[in-house]
């Protein structure tokens, strides 16, 4: 089996895959998904739905062709979001399932008190046997708090509740090669996003949905990262999460970029707000991709930012790739003295002898995708 390293997954299903051709749900498909969905939960899975759909189903209630506004597209999710998920209770409950709704936003995610009780509630509704069914909060949502897409909240809820496997239902078979403005051979297994991968997305986002195959690519860099197996698959092929499970070759499969993470370091890496930036030469780049070492002050360049000891902070490489994010152990004054010096030299400039790692390993989450290689698919 090529699926995730635990039973639990999340599947997210777009806006396109659940509506016809006129932009309306399409119930018959929702009839059909959500058995395929309540199979998995019945053989034993754990899974989480992240569904997009909500301004459109408002839209059609409020008789609106098309969104002019932020308060226009609040209020159309504020009408669907209650009648989507009573579709959803509807069919649920005739396969004996029973469903819970959390809306979230991305301070859900930032602020680590709030992403613990969110997480702790997920895995209560898991041990009751319940679907979560997960949507971003659309109605309070303002710009600088939203996720984006629901591709971006599916990857950042893999990560919440340390599921194997993400799957995107997309209404394409998943990523293929580009033959001129064509599309041409279907990818089956992609090793590492690489920016040749980000090259073959193309733009597809759609009147009715913010995402698309960048925002999916997106998603499954931050899942991949945090050791999550993803896949990009037709929403609208026959039993198509059992053909996953059965090993067929459907879709494209993005495999793990590292090991199995812990909670708090996909918290770190995935999850939270970034307060500033840590720039490094090209030893401490080696030391942190490939011996796994802390971060010291004498490989440091530069501080950006105004952060503060405790923060979490970005560290990138003289290219300007992010490489890792961190707890840093000072602030970024302090940071801007002792770069690129000794620690047994902090108490002299400092006038205090602080912890001698800027960022410890165990503090650390490394992007793997950032180490030296050639990129490889099939």
């Amino acid at each position: 089996m090529k699926m995730g390293s635990t039973k639990r997954l999340v599947v997210k299903v777009g806006t396109n895959t659940l509506t016809d051709k006129s932009g309306l749900l399409d119930k018959q498909y929702l009839r059909e998904f959500t058995k395929q969905l309540a199979a998995l939960a019945h053989s034993g899975h754990e899974v989480v739905l992240v569904s997009s759909g909500a301004v459109r189903v408002g839209m059609a209630r409020l008789g609106l062709k098309k969104v002019r506004s932020l308060r226009e597209s609040q209020a159309a999710a504020a009408v669907g979001q209650g009648l989507l998920i009573d579709i959803y209770n509807h069919l649920f409950q005739q396969e004996k399932i029973t469903i819970a709704q959390i809306l979230l936003v991305a301070d859900d995610f930032r602020v680590r008190s709030r992403y613990l009780n969110a997480r702790n509630t997920l895995f209560t509704l898991f041990e009751k046997k319940v679907i979560p069914i997960i949507n971003e909060n659309d109605t309070i949502s303002a710009e600088e708090i939203k996720f984006g897409d629901n591709d971006n909240l599916a990857a950042q809820v893999t990560g919440l509740v340390n599921a194997g496997t993400l799957i995107f239902l997309s209404d394409v078979a998943g990523l293929h090669k580009r033959e001129g403005h064509e599309l041409g051979e279907r990818i089956s297994e992609i090793k590492m996003i690489t920016p040749e991968i980000g090259e073959l997305a193309g733009k597809s986002i759609s009147a009715h949905s913010r995402g698309g195959m960048t925002t999916k690519i997106d998603g499954a860099r931050i899942a991949t990262e945090g050791g999550a197996h993803v896949f990009i698959a037709n929403g609208r092929e026959e039993n198509i999460l059992a053909r996953l499970l059965a090993n067929d070759d459907v879709g494209t499969h993005f495999l793990p970029q590292a090991d199995w993470r812990d909670s708090r370091k996909r918290w770190i890496g995935m999850s939270s707000a970034v307060n500033g930036n840590i720039i490094v030469d090209d030893g401490a780049f080696n030391a942190l991709m490939g011996r796994k070492k802390s971060l010291l002050a004498a490989g440091i360049v530069r501080a950006l930012g105004q952060f503060q000891a405790g923060d979490i902070v970005a560290v990138t490489n003289l290219k300007g790739e992010e490489i890792a994010r961190g707890l840093v152990n000072y602030n970024a004054v302090e940071i801007e003295k002792l770069k690129g010096i000794h620690s047994r030299l902090f108490l002299q400039i400092l006038g205090y002898q602080g912890n001698p790692e800027i960022v410890h390993r165990d503090n650390l989450f490394i992007f793997r995708h950032r180490k030296e290689g050639v990129h490889e698919f099939k």
